[in-house]
């Protein structure tokens, strides 16, 4: 047969009268235990004799024996309890170190305390704590585990513990505060109170779990964007060396053609000059010949041979006029403008292509941007989905609230931006003025200013037809090789960049570097006056592809 396993607990060997364990524990004829001077002492008392628990009444006093088994049973489940308390503390004292709390009862080196009493306000070691695991009386006060400043805990106006909370004054007080200082004020009891700021803990405790899950899920993302980054250095460091190898490659082809089409003018010139030497240095020595026969013609006394050679000496040597001729060094500047020309156009062409490239990455920042009307002019309508703006002659009645502007004819777009990079698309074909670009949001709304960055604003604006100009720009004017149709905005917070396209012929218009940036940044669109229709044109905030 299996043996049968089970828990002893305190409650079972407390009598009942004393609320103690038992002592000497007897039983009366109705089955209930006692401490044997308990009922006793109960019976001396009462003039009847009588059951403590179930109330039953005896003739007779009752004759009393020890119960053995409960006596035995008792002496076990000290010895037990005695157990427990040297295997819960340690088996050596231990000196107090710093930041622990000592026991208040010790001399000499203070022993660290296992637990504080809120009765006796003090706290006790190892070997001091045992009365109170084992006296009745001590037995029924509080202990908690070992903490500094017992007296905090207690009524400075009553010196009784403090046991309740006062909703109304949120403060700490004892059981006579609400009877003496606190008559109309809500109470709870300490642990009511200590449940409920435990939930608000656990709920505080979740928040902080949930900032910490946040805040790693940032670290990740951190972390991704840096890998982006990476891989985005590495694609634009392989395209710079690809554009830098095709140009030093075309600067090398092109110094080499250039050395070759001069040196081969040069060994034109050379061979040519080469010629008309040989020729004159032929026609020297055909006169050197015609001379030396002259020579000795004239020394003849022979008449009739030097009448009869006359004519054919005196005749004109059969030479060329070289009056006319001469050799001119060849020309190379035409030949070095036209390398460089040359160089020019392929630099054209690779920086096209790195604009391209640019334009694309960026492509990635659009943004679904729309239009904001509270901050439009009265003069301009906007379409209704928000992405279109244009002039018109008649002023609405609307309401002048302080985003509005009042003088200036320009709208801002209803998103902010205050972190990060962004890009949109706008469409200015067929438009003879124009102003685009970024403001941030404490700029004047009121008043005519200028479209400075000192002013707030980061933009580019066209004039009378083909007059680009940015604030900022030394010139003040632009030069650009063709007039956009579609303008691209690029702006990049944290660098403090803010740069314009031309989108179809994929060149820049402008950039403004340097920039600082503190506030929320908007869209700045200013479609200009109708100019009598010539310029109605809307501006379009067109979709990015």
């Amino acid at each position: 047969m299996a043996a049968v396993n089970y828990l002893r607990s305190e409650d079972q060997f407390l009598c009942s009268i004393c609320l103690d364990v038992f002592t000497d524990p007897v039983t009366t004829s109705c089955g209930h235990n006692f401490c044997k001077n308990c009922i006793n002492e109960h019976w001396n008392v009462n003039v009847l004799w009588h059951c403590p628990v179930c109330k039953n009444v005896f003739t007779t006093k009752p004759e009393l024996h020890i119960n053995t088994f409960i006596s035995e049973m008792v002496a076990q489940f000290r010895e037990e309890a005695q157990q427990k308390i040297n295997k819960s503390s340690s088996s050596e004292q231990k000196d107090a170190k710093p930041g622990e709390v000592p026991c208040d009862v010790c001399t000499g080196n203070k022993q660290r305390a296992l637990k504080s009493c809120l009765v006796c306000l003090t706290s006790y070691c190892e070997t001091h704590l045992e009365p109170h695991l084992t006296v009745s009386g001590l037995k029924r006060h509080q202990l908690i585990d070992p903490v500094e400043n017992l007296e905090g805990r207690m009524c400075m106006k009553h010196d009784k513990p403090l046991e309740l909370f006062c909703k109304t004054d949120q403060t700490y007080v004892c059981m006579l505060c609400p009877v003496l200082d606190h008559k109309t004020h809500d109470f709870v009891p300490l642990k009511e109170e200590y449940e409920e700021k435990k939930a608000e803990l656990g709920k505080t405790e979740a928040e902080i779990q949930q900032m910490i899950q946040k805040r790693r899920l940032k670290i990740q993302e951190i972390k991704r964007s840096v890998n982006v980054s990476k891989e985005n250095a590495g694609i634009e460091i392989g395209e710079g060396v690809q554009v830098f190898t095709t140009l030093m490659r075309s600067v090398e082809r092109g110094m080499n053609e250039l050395i070759e089409m001069i040196e081969e003018k040069q060994r034109f010139t050379e061979k040519q000059a080469e010629a008309f030497i040989k020729k004159l240095e032929q026609e020297i020595s055909e006169l050197k010949k015609r001379h030396t026969e002259v020579e000795q013609l004239s020394r003849s006394e022979d008449h009739l041979h030097l009448l009869q050679s006359f004519p054919s000496l005196k005749a004109a040597p059969t030479t060329k006029d070289w009056t006319e001729v001469s050799i001119h060094p060849p020309s190379h500047e035409g030949t070095v403008r036209r390398a460089v020309a040359q160089l020019e156009e392929t630099i054209s062409k690779q920086m096209k292509k790195l604009i391209e490239a640019e334009l694309k990455r960026f492509q990635r920042y659009g943004k679904n941007v729309t239009l904001d009307p509270d901050t439009a002019h009265p003069n301009l309508i906007l379409s209704a989905d928000g992405k279109q703006v244009n002039h018109v002659d008649v002023m609405k009645n609307l309401p002048n609230n302080p985003e509005r502007f009042s003088h200036c004819i320009c709208v801002l777009g209803k998103q902010s931006f205050s972190s990060g990079r962004f890009y949109f698309e706008v469409q200015v074909k067929g438009k003879t003025e124009w102003d685009l670009g970024v403001c941030r949001k404490s700029i004047n709304r009121k008043e005519n200013i200028p479209l400075s960055p000192e002013d707030g604003y980061w933009t580019v604006y066209l004039r009378n037809g083909n007059e680009y100009k940015a604030f900022g720009h030394p010139d003040g004017c632009l030069s650009l090789k063709s007039q956009p149709q579609k303008v691209g905005v690029f702006v990049d917070y944290e660098e403090g960049l803010v740069s314009f396209y031309d989108v179809d012929a994929a060149a820049l218009i402008y950039s403004f570097i340097g920039c600082s940036f503190t506030e929320k940044l908007y869209l700045y669109f200013g479609p200009c006056p109708n100019d009598g229709g010539k310029n109605s044109t809307p501006l379009i905030l067109t979709p990015i592809k």
